[in-house]
């Protein structure tokens, strides 16, 4: 079974990504292949990057006590899944953050996107996935992208993701791949 942290992008009060977060959650607690643990970045309460060096330069040492424990509690993932936010054609500050505060802790590992916003979070998306490539991880190739009109249904009138088979199409298939990405993946990390 692998061990997929699931990330939850955004710090807003009122943020969707609980909603968004949640709905995975439930997806995913029936499968066998994979335990999902939520890493909330309101919780990890990082700091806006302040390393004297960048992270490649230092071989992924973290001087900040909140960077370096993000690391570590990265390192114990088989792969990721992150809800992303998108904000003026962009990530959250606080997704892009915390990518920075890490690098071994994500380093050969798949990483999967669930976006929401007026094209499903999919400009958000496209820019982390510059991000992880950077950070030597695999996006893997199917996202979900829960746009205006479903996002909106949501947000305003209650309706449950779980409620649009569309959704549930994409993220069953954004699961198998995720799963697939951390089987071929982790042992090629253990074998170093």
């Amino acid at each position: 079974m692998l061990n997929i942290g699931l990330i939850v992008g955004s710090t807003r009060p009122e943020r969707f990504s609980d909603k968004a977060a949640q709905w995975v959650e439930d997806t995913a607690a029936d499968r066998s292949d994979l335990k999902l643990t939520r890493l909330d970045l309101r919780e990890a309460d990082l700091p806006f990057f302040q390393e004297d060096l960048p992270p490649l330069m230092s071989g992924g040492k973290f001087e900040h006590p909140k960077a370096a424990a993000w690391e570590e509690r990265l390192s114990a993932f088989d792969g990721f899944i992150a809800t992303v936010a998108e904000y003026n054609y962009g990530p959250a500050g606080v997704m892009k953050n915390a990518f920075d505060n890490a690098l071994n802790g994500w380093t050969r590992k798949p990483i999967a996107f669930v976006g929401y916003g007026g094209v499903g979070g999919a400009r958000a998306i496209q820019a982390l996935r510059v991000t992880t490539s950077g950070l030597r991880m695999v996006p893997i190739g199917p996202e979900v992208n829960i746009a205006a009109d479903t996002f909106m249904a949501a947000l305003t009138q209650g309706k449950p993701l779980g409620g649009f088979d569309h959704l549930n199409a994409a993220l069953g298939t954004l699961l198998n791949e995720t799963v697939w990405w951390g089987n071929a993946l982790k042992p090629a990390r253990n074998a170093g």
